[in-house]
């Protein structure tokens, strides 16, 4: 176990939940730090249920494009703790990451704490002492009462599209859990809301609007859409032609035009030529990302190997629309290595799939107790009337699919098995 591990196991056992919304712990333990979120670069706030990381990449891609730095802060990690940390566009060295977290540890002096709270204050503090030109800050789960949520005025504010997820913490409905969404919105921060379900939409509206508020909303103030092979994107400030977006699916094309109107309504430094480069340099590991190496080398030439982190309802359905396209583009056997955790239904992820009538290799996400059992996941695909077996590990499923003939091959279910994916195949985000 490394020492960054170390540290981290030491931290957990500071407090009984792995979530415990509220702003009392990290509001104090920020006040013993010296107020470290008040020394932060222009910061960019990002919350919803899915596209954050997404829209986070796009944006750093144009500011870096643009000849600017740039801090980010997302989460979970896939290989490393480090991923979550990114200081002027690399990853934190470990030797900082190590000293910020005991430091923070030495402050907090033993009170009640949560991980997520400690990992958080650590990344304000590493984030105020590094200079850079922008910050780009995602919320770890809803809004109000999220860690990060204690930025008094960012520069902008961005919430993507809201669906169901976390409902023992946000509530069961769409609206319950847009108004926790809503509560990174800021009286004189300008925002961005990416296409919302109408009953979240009409939250996210009405709260906007006790605030003096006026955001630009995906589909009404701004628009884009892939013709002719290019992005068109438009809002008030008039039409883009751009390239299309690096990153595969149309919610791509989605993420992408949330982040350009983001750039062009918050008034950031990023001109048309630095949009065109970030397009098409943009990266961001297991969102639909064509694998090479060591797992890719197990499979016959004439097969594919895809990774998706998407492990809910909305994700499977962006997963089901990027596979059409790739469907029509060279008809081939599908064949998913899927694994979950337990807090997931396998049922609802594989609904929007059977369309392909997709093989089914189920897996035990290695290292997670919380994670379904690989013969619950066939079982499910099985009710779904999908043929399914369980695999021992990656490995053996990989086997599995090289059998098919053309496959193309998806790992999806989970960021924690995109993970392991990336790690067993020796290429983790860098």
């Amino acid at each position: 176990m490394s020492r960054t591990d170390l540290i981290l196991q030491r931290l957990s056992g500071l407090h009984p939940k792995l979530i415990d919304l509220g702003l009392e712990r990290i509001e104090r333990l920020l006040e013993a730090l010296g107020r470290p979120q008040d020394r932060l670069p222009p910061v960019i706030h990002v919350a919803g249920t899915n596209g954050k990381g997404s829209t986070i990449a796009f944006m750093r891609a144009f500011l870096e494009a643009a000849g600017h730095t740039v801090h980010v802060y997302t989460s979970p990690h896939l290989v490393r703790f480090n991923e979550r940390i990114r200081l002027g566009g690399q990853l934190v060295p470990t030797r900082r990451l190590n000293e910020a977290l005991e430091r923070v540890e030495r402050v907090n002096a033993g009170e009640n704490i949560t991980l997520f709270e400690v990992t958080t204050a650590a990344a304000l503090l590493l984030f105020s002492e590094t200079p850079a030109d922008f910050l780009l800050l995602e919320v770890g789960m809803g809004g109000i009462y999220d860690t990060t949520n204690v930025v008094a005025q960012p520069r902008g504010v961005v919430i993507t599209p809201v669906d169901l997820d976390h409902q023992a913490f946000l509530g069961n409905t769409i609206a319950e859990i847009a108004v926790s969404k809503a509560g990174i919105l800021k009286r004189g921060s300008p925002a961005v809301i990416g296409y919302q379900q109408p009953e979240g939409r009409d939250v996210i509206e009405r709260a906007a609007r006790r605030l003096g508020v006026q955001p630009a909303f995906q589909g009404e103030d701004f628009h884009g859409h892939l013709e002719d092979g290019r992005l068109v994107f438009q809002d008030g400030d008039g039409l883009l032609d751009l390239p299309p977006p690096a990153l595969v699916g149309d919610h791509q094309v989605d993420n992408a035009s949330l982040a350009i109107a983001a750039v062009r309504r918050f008034g950031l430094p990023v001109d048309k030529q630095a949009l065109e480069r970030g397009l098409r340099t943009v990266s961001w590991p297991a969102r639909m990302t064509p694998l090479t190496g060591k797992l890719r080398d197990a499979l016959p030439p004439d097969a594919e190997l895809w990774l998706d982190g998407g492990h809910n309802a909305h994700g499977a359905a962006a997963l089901a629309r990027a596979l059409a396209v790739l469907q029509g583009q060279r008809p081939a056997p599908l064949v998913l290595i899927m694994g979950m955790m337990n807090n997931r239904s396998p049922a609802i992820f594989l609904e929007p799939l059977r369309q392909f009538n997709p093989k089914v290799l189920g897996l035990t996400i290695p290292g997670e107790a919380n994670a379904h059992e690989a013969s619950a996941i066939a079982q499910a695909a099985q009710a779904l009337s999908l043929e399914a077996t369980p695999q021992r590990s990656l490995g053996a499923a990989i086997r599995k699919a090289a059998g098919v003939p053309g496959a193309r091959v998806v790992i999806c279910g989970s960021l924690y098995l995109a993970g392991h994916a990336l790690a067993l195949n020796g290429t983790p985000p860098h």
